[in-house]
């Protein structure tokens, strides 16, 4: 029984960072619902991942005295890490979103796999406000101030949780779905993926205060970038449900890139109070 359990909770992370990240893992894990539900548990261990990958590739960045070409390497280096799967539905999301028509007509523009222009323009404005606030923080931080670096490497950490809340908390806005796939996520799997959650923040703000970080200040920083992750994902969640009845698979990809530029865009602010 333990063996069985063991076995299929490490089917879970792998189904989490095959579906997540392009970070190659030559194993085959079942993509049913079971397997998935689990997964969402370790969303977060994924998002530490490229959070890794992407806090490390911007401390190495910074050596490069280059702030512009500095953020529009990391910034492309991140889309890499995900395959611009949350991107493709951040841009999805727009189309249907902003396309003024019935809900029915919304979810048929959501499912074109084709991008329109609102989807084309929804995706410039988040890159472009992703690159000024990671051009702010290079210009802002010196060469030996790595901490702010071990701060932004939680944005993929909670954005991914609270994809693990909208998919158990809100209804689906279709049936047969990819978030239906899910369906078996309930509220044991938030409680699970928060525990990540915590535990890789406890990880990164013990580096950032290693890296010289006032102990109380990064504490301070992190509650106030989760408390933001909260109430905007909240106010995303409730508003795309209002408009779909429900959500689907691209407002969650939608949720993570807005919740991962608004962590990026308060990371570049606090460090410049």
């Amino acid at each position: 029984m333990v063996g069985r359990s063991l076995k299929q909770s490490v089917q879970g992370l792998i189904a989490a960072i095959q579906f997540l990240t392009r970070i190659p893992i030559p194993v085959q894990v079942p993509f049913d619902p079971p397997t998935l539900a689990r997964s969402l548990i370790a969303f977060p261990f994924a998002g530490l991942l490229i959070g890794l990958l992407t806090g490390g590739g911007a401390a190495l960045l910074q050596l490069l005295h280059t702030p512009m070409i500095s953020a529009a390497l990391l910034l492309a280096w991140w889309i890499v890490l995900t395959g611009g799967l949350h991107l493709d539905g951040w841009m999805d999301t727009a189309d249907g979103l902003l396309s003024g028509r019935s809900r029915e007509r919304m979810l048929d523009i959501m499912k074109d796999s084709r991008v329109g222009a609102m989807g084309v323009i929804a995706g410039f404005v988040l890159m472009l406000v992703k690159f000024a606030a990671l051009f702010t923080l290079f210009e802002r931080t010196a060469v030996d101030q790595l901490y702010p670096f071990a701060l932004l490497s939680l944005a993929p950490v909670w954005s991914r949780w609270w994809m693990t809340v909208a998919i158990t908390r809100w209804p689906f806005a279709r049936e047969g779905g990819l978030a239906a796939l899910f369906q078996q996520a309930g509220k044991k799997h938030i409680a699970g993926a928060a525990i990540i959650a915590l535990g890789s923040t406890t990880l990164m703000l013990e580096l950032a205060i290693k890296f010289g970080m006032d102990r109380s200040c990064a504490w301070l920083y992190a509650a106030i970038l989760v408390a933001a992750t909260l109430v905007f994902g909240g106010m995303m969640a409730r508003w795309m449900s209002s408009k779909l009845g429900g959500l689907t698979g691209d407002t969650y990809g939608a949720m993570n890139e807005g919740l991962e530029a608004l962590w990026i865009v308060v990371v570049s602010w606090l460090f410049l109070a």
